[in-house]
């Protein structure tokens, strides 16, 4: 392990356990030496993917796997998230390099992949209280986010042999149908009227894809890493539900999580951005922006914003049915389900026109 522990990891003895003795076995049968002297710490933060802070033929590195227990369809694809990062490093330097992908389930319950491993500054439900009071703190921010995120839509994929990631043809319609039929899986009891309502504002407002563009699909200001001066972008991570689509719909899902101060409480229940504490830009400041540095057209954007908010919603009613069904006993996730039902409340809100 680092001399230093980072302070964003868990307690050895809070950690989830795998079977390290297996991991070292079968890294050690591909040329990896995996050091178990300390036990790996997991990084605190987080319902979905696991990540734990290792040491791997000398240095620190990160190993990522899949949550426990029974995951959606398609979901937490270390597969994909290794083939692109394999090659997007190439292109963007903020994006740390995997470093080997092991697919055999049997070794640590499921696929895992090995990262590079970018020490830095993460910034999750709280501005940490040294980094409150700098002057310019949320323009800086604000900045940061939006100049990453059009770097990423600006990459030229056929360049890095990423050019057959996803289906672009048709995506807006598949993501439609896809999370509409998500939702109802895991909708709350007598939600089904406002789940109707908006699936079809969205059918009957959809709009052409646009030009497409690589995709996160889940860029937020918690799956960054910063450098602690400059507040630059040390490495953008979490890439496991990148694709090629539209790209609007990638700037309307970090666009899902940039509350307002009145915005309604479930905005702020759910705890993923701290747009409010780091007095960001406003929603409206930052579409005008990302417009100026893409030089994309932005007047459909109302489609993009609603669907996005209304796939936040879903995940988290699929992270709360987790709860409601048993399969995890974590409290973090009981109150869930009614902060997507409050998020999907605000989505008919916007689409209604009465909120942006």
């Amino acid at each position: 392990m680092p001399d230093e522990v980072p302070a964003d990891t868990r307690p050895a003895a809070e950690s989830v356990q795998l079977d390290w003795p297996q991991a070292h076995a079968h890294l050690a049968a591909h040329g990896h030496a995996l050091e178990l002297d300390q036990p790996p710490r997991q990084f605190a933060g987080g319902l979905a993917n696991l990540n734990f802070l290792i040491r791997l033929d000398g240095a620190p590195a990160v190993l990522r796997r899949p949550p426990l227990g029974e995951l959606p369809a398609g979901s937490h694809d270390m597969a994909r998230e290794h083939r692109i990062l394999s090659r997007l490093p190439d292109v963007l330097a903020f994006v740390p390099r995997s470093l080997f992908l092991c697919t055999d389930a049997a070794v640590l319950g499921a696929p895992f992949q090995i990262l590079q491993y970018r020490p830095g500054l993460v910034i999750r439900e709280h501005v940490p209280p040294d980094l409150a009071a700098r002057p310019g703190l949320g323009a800086r921010l604000s900045q940061v986010l939006l100049e990453t995120i059009a770097a990423i839509h600006a990459v030229d994929t056929a360049a890095i042999g990423l050019d057959e990631l996803g289906r672009p043809d048709g995506f807006l319609e598949r993501a439609v149908s896809g999370w509409r039929r998500r939702g109802l899986a895991a909708k709350e009891d007598g939600t089904d009227a406002l789940h109707a309502a908006l699936g079809t504002w969205l059918e009957a407002h959809l709009v052409p894809d646009g030009k497409p563009g690589l995709l996160h699909n889940d860029f937020k200001l918690n799956n960054m890493i910063l450098d602690r001066i400059d507040l630059s972008p040390v490495a953008v991570v979490d890439w496991d539900q990148g694709t090629r689509g539209d790209p609007l719909f990638d700037f309307a899902t970090l666009l899902s999580y940039w509350v307002h101060a009145e915005d309604p409480q479930p905005m702020h229940d759910m705890a993923q951005m701290p747009a409010v504490e780091a007095h960001l830009c406003s929603r409206a400041e930052a579409v005008a922006s990302y417009a100026r540095l893409t030089g994309r057209d932005v007047s459909d954007f109302l489609f993009h914003r609603v669907l996005a908010m209304y796939k936040l919603g879903v995940i988290f009613l699929q992270l709360g049915l987790r709860w409601r069904t048993g399969a995890t006993t974590d409290p973090r996730y009981a109150p869930l389900s009614a902060i997507g039902t409050g998020i999907l409340e605000f989505a008919h809100e916007i689409a209604q026109g009465h909120a942006f």
